[in-house]
């Protein structure tokens, strides 16, 4: 029996999710937007508590008429939900990304349910989270139940990304192009403040990046560096053309040495094609991603975000503008 002869309808997956349940949707370019639509059809449910972090498209499960019905609690306010935040018709939680795992492996948060979009089974019934292990693999381990998208364009990713097939409840096949985050083209000043923190990366520095113009302006800048790495909590498509030209080589890392380590990437179908069955990409839960124990073992670490704010006393926010 083919294993896709157990695929159903969205509405069919999604009909295991009942009123009052806990449930942990998978983010960023793996957002299972069918399954998220899917609920919010639901009109019978209510007192649903949705677990988030980063969600792409439209998050119909935080529109006004649904309050009441459905309760998301983002552990990053994304641009979809800030305004149902900002209105109270849903909460925020402020967290470190590293620590995420843990509200739901300690019991913290017991999950019901997790919505996940996942790439096909391989011949031992093997599918991968994709694009985003980040905290989806410690909801998927947890959770009683595991509701799939199988989308066969998402990328096969190597690293502690497997759940086998045998472990979904319920899935829906699709075939949709991922949601791509292209950026916006560099201004003169995103170049050359580029060019000055690229000359603060010496040879063999291990990168962390965010995303966003100034990081990638930086990355644009290091074509004449030699043997770079890469351990972030995601990275986008500033990384293939350093990949590409030889400059980034991860020989020199104390940490999975000789391959890129990162949580998540969001970016275009060419980031997307990289990282598919590409065993020199490595994904990993941020839990490992962004453990400071683990991070201080590579040597030269050098970080590249962008920051929102800076009072006169030095400090930064990078995070959010006004809480």
């Amino acid at each position: 029996m083919s294993w896709d002869s157990r695929a159903v309808s969205a509405d069919a997956a999604i009909a295991s999710v009942q009123s009052g349940m806990r449930v942990f949707v998978h983010g960023a370019a793996a957002t299972p937007t069918p399954l998220v639509k899917a609920l919010a059809r639901r009109t019978s449910l209510s007192g649903v508590t949705l677990y988030h972090m980063h969600t792409t498209g439209a998050a119909p499960f935080a529109d006004p008429e649904h309050a009441g019905r459905f309760l998301s609690v983002s552990l990053f306010a994304a641009a979809s939900v800030r305004e149902a935040i900002a209105e109270g018709r849903a909460d925020y939680v402020p967290i470190f990304l590293s620590d995420i795992p843990a509200l739901f492996t300690s019991g913290r948060i017991p999950l019901d349910v997790a919505l996940v979009q996942v790439s096909p089974p391989d011949a031992h019934g093997y599918c991968t989270l994709g694009t985003s292990v980040d905290a989806a693999l410690a909801a998927v381990r947890t959770a009683s139940l595991v509701v799939a998208e199988v989308n066969h364009r998402m990328p096969r990713t190597h690293g502690n990304t497997l759940l086998h097939i045998s472990r979904l409840h319920a899935f829906v096949v699709t075939d949709r192009p991922l949601p791509e985050h292209l950026g916006s083209p560099p201004t003169p000043v995103d170049d050359e403040i580029g060019a000055h923190v690229a000359n603060l990366v010496p040879d063999r520095a291990t990168l962390q990046m965010g995303i966003g113009a100034i990081p990638d302006a930086a990355l644009r800048r290091l074509a004449d560096k030699h043997d770079l790495g890469i351990h972030t909590e995601m990275f986008s498509d500033g990384i293939v053309d350093l990949v590409d030209a030889g400059v980034i080589t991860n020989r020199f890392k104390k940490v999975h040495p000789g391959r890129i380590v990162t949580s998540f990437v969001m970016g275009s179908r060419r980031l997307y094609r990289f990282v598919d069955d590409n065993p020199f990409v490595q994904f990993y839960p941020c839990d490992h991603t962004n453990d400071t124990s683990v991070i201080r073992k590579n040597e030269s670490v050098v970080a590249i975000n962008s920051a929102l704010e800076i009072d006169l006393s030095g400090q930064v926010v990078a995070d959010s503008i006004g809480f």
